[in-house]
């Protein structure tokens, strides 16, 4: 299975930095007894991984060699390609990008490089066979792509609408390869002008394409403002406080809900 990895973005909410939002240290990490800062993509890597994916690709833009310095050819024993994005012109175009390397014969599945979410194993929890979301509940989804079900099956993805018909936003999708070939076409047929994955998602529901929708997120942090960036500190800590039970990831939910109504104040770009 593929995990693509979108990296291209400008990170404009969170700026100035002197390196790639996607390498913004979030917590820590201990390796071989040492202890050292993680960086926020690694989070995503580390949940495709354990969701199933035996290859990353991250697509970057020209000016993000330091993601490639910072990852190198792998991750653990997991291989990393690397595709260049020529200009940041939204998810669906990022996506598509890795379609030179992607294989159809083989699942895919696509996160958000600066979040954090839990449960780390969430993706497992999505079918090879369909096109399917992870959801996750928040406070404020007029600032996400909000889905909304008929029990388990999407009938809609209302992006960043005013008053949207669901809190449970998506965090991460995972589809078979056929289905991400097919998703490409329909965006080339229309000329591409599908910046949002949302909207994509809505014209293949409209023609007969199927998605389903799995409730089995508990935390999600937008880490691209920098009150989210205090959001997922405070998140990691008070689960690293308590047992990775998923009672203590609960316990840890009222701190992040506070502070997801201020970071969500500015669009992602």
């Amino acid at each position: 299975m593929w995990g693509i990895v979108p990296a291209a973005g400008r990170g404009s909410r969170i700026q100035p930095l002197a390196f790639s939002k996607e390498l913004l240290p979030v917590g820590s990490r201990t390796e071989g007894g040492i202890e050292r800062p993680c960086a926020v993509s690694e989070y995503l890597v580390e949940r495709m991984v354990c969701g199933g994916a035996d290859r990353i690709c991250f697509v970057i833009s020209p000016g993000k060699s330091d993601i490639m310095e910072y990852f190198g050819a792998s991750y653990g024993s997991t291989p990393i390609v690397y595709v260049v994005q020529e200009q940041p012109v939204g998810l669906c175009d990022a996506v598509f990008a890795a379609r030179p390397i992607v294989d159809c014969n083989a699942p895919v599945v696509v996160g958000l490089p600066d979040t954090v979410w839990f449960p780390e194993d969430g993706l497992a929890e999505l079918p090879n066979d369909v096109l399917s979301f992870l959801l996750f509940p928040v406070e404020r989804p007029e600032f996400f792509d909000a889905v909304v079900l008929d029990q388990d099956q999407v009938r809609e993805i209302q992006v960043k609408q005013p008053h949207p018909d669901s809190n449970w936003i998506w965090g991460a999708f995972k589809m078979p390869g056929d289905v991400f070939e097919e998703l490409r076409q329909l965006w080339l047929v229309r000329n591409r002008t599908d910046e949002y994955f949302g909207t994509l998602v809505n014209a293949y529901l409209a023609q007969g394409g199927k998605a389903a929708a799995v409730k089995a997120g508990q935390a999600y942090v937008d880490v691209g403002t920098l009150h989210g960036y205090r959001a997922a500190i405070s998140l990691l800590e008070d689960i690293r406080g308590k047992s990775p039970s998923d009672s203590g990831i609960a316990a840890a939910l009222p701190h992040m809900r506070r502070d997801n109504n201020s970071l969500a104040h500015e669009v992602r770009t």
